[in-house]
């Protein structure tokens, strides 16, 4: 796992346009699981364009801070193969 918030960008700058599985925790034992692809990364946050079939709403942001402290895990998938290309736990 990255160590510093600006390793994560960096690897994350490397990912976009992926498909992704995304884990979140949203407290009190409750994780919710979605997927889609990385669409766009900031200084701060990056924003994740979820599948319209699974999901009530089109797009997430999350900080590289959640992904530091593991609040978010990320899962990038090779579209060649289908198997986990970049895991960001």
């Amino acid at each position: 796992m990255a160590k510093r918030l600006t390793e994560i960008k960096s690897s994350l700058d490397g990912q976009l346009g992926k498909r992704l599985m995304l884990k979140a925790n949203s407290g009190r034992r409750k994780t919710i699981e979605r997927s889609g692809f990385l669409a766009e990364t900031y200084p701060s946050v990056f924003v994740v364009q979820l599948d319209q079939e699974e999901n009530a709403f089109q797009r997430v942001s999350y900080s590289y801070a959640d992904v530091l402290t593991e609040t978010v895990e990320l899962t990038f998938f090779d579209e060649q193969s289908g198997e986990a290309a970049w895991s960001g736990q």
